[in-house]
């Protein structure tokens, strides 16, 4: 499986939970590189990709990659992300002289590393300062990084859940080559982008339809069309309850859309 980062990273983790945990992967550093590898047959069978978090919002750019794919969404994945304090066997707090992370991860344990005099070093990424941590030896740094990253590079969570937020999630998409994707059993969400005229309530009347049609609109992301004169394309998340009511909802907005594109079927996730 294609991810973005390193091994241990949360990617890591949402593929674990989906595919089991001998499921191998192949690391990107872009999410660019993930959808690329992932519509290669030669490199790998499908991807998992994070598309939004419940705290910083939506990745957009990650929305023009999928638009720009043939990939088909296949599942999603609700990782909690739970940060921990990570160092090597036998260090202490009163060892530590440095912490180690990514910057957001920083930022998310602010609460818990401004009650000590640590200097706070940022890096690429949470799984990869675990790897450096358990390579080097270090005696005076510590890392944040997920409980997977800990384990793989044993290292001891000296200080788990330190992360100010505790409801943090992360949405992931896994990601299929048309040729390997099959109807998902039971599906009962689906997502979708398309254009509206851009007329005067437009959008409105589009939505108005939606919900008549019994439908649960769970989001809906606008993005810029590229070389348009500000227009927008809209993404909707939309739940149901069979596959059936979703066919007749796509029926009934068409007339009042354009440029319409399913992007997959499938199971709504569930917080892991």
């Amino acid at each position: 499986m294609a991810i973005q980062g390193y091994e241990g990273s949360f990617h890591q983790e949402a593929v674990r939970i989906f595919f089991g945990e001998k499921t191998n992967i192949l690391a990107c550093a872009r999410f660019q590189e993930v959808v690329k590898s992932a519509a290669d047959p030669s490199l790998c069978d499908a991807a998992v990709m994070a598309i939004e978090n419940s705290i910083a919002g939506s990745i957009l750019p990650n929305y023009s990659l999928l638009r720009n794919s043939e990939l088909v969404i296949a599942g999603e994945i609700y990782l909690q992300i739970r940060q921990n304090l990570v160092v090597n066997p036998g260090i202490t707090l009163k060892d530590i002289k440095e912490v180690h992370s990514h910057p957001i991860a920083i930022l998310q344990c602010l609460d818990f590393l401004n009650q000590f005099d640590w200097k706070l070093v940022e890096t690429e990424d949470t799984a990869l300062s675990a790897k450096h941590i358990h390579q080097r030896k270090s005696k005076h740094i510590a890392g944040i990084a997920s409980s997977l990253a800990a384990n793989l590079f044993q290292l001891e969570m000296l200080a788990p859940d330190i992360h100010t937020m505790k409801n943090n999630y992360t949405r992931f998409l896994v990601l299929l080559r048309k040729e390997n994707a099959q109807p998902v059993v039971n599906a009962n969400k689906a997502s979708v982008t398309f254009h509206t005229d851009h007329s005067r309530g437009s959008l409105a009347r589009v939505l108005t339809l939606i919900a008549d049609a019994g439908i649960n609109l769970s989001k809906l992301q606008s993005y810029p069309i590229p070389g348009s004169d500000w227009k927008y394309s809209f993404h909707a998340d939309m739940e149901f309850d069979n596959t059936g009511q979703f066919e007749e909802v796509v029926e009934i907005i068409k007339p009042a859309i354009s440029d319409l594109k399913i992007y997959g079927v499938y199971k709504k996730g569930i917080n892991a």
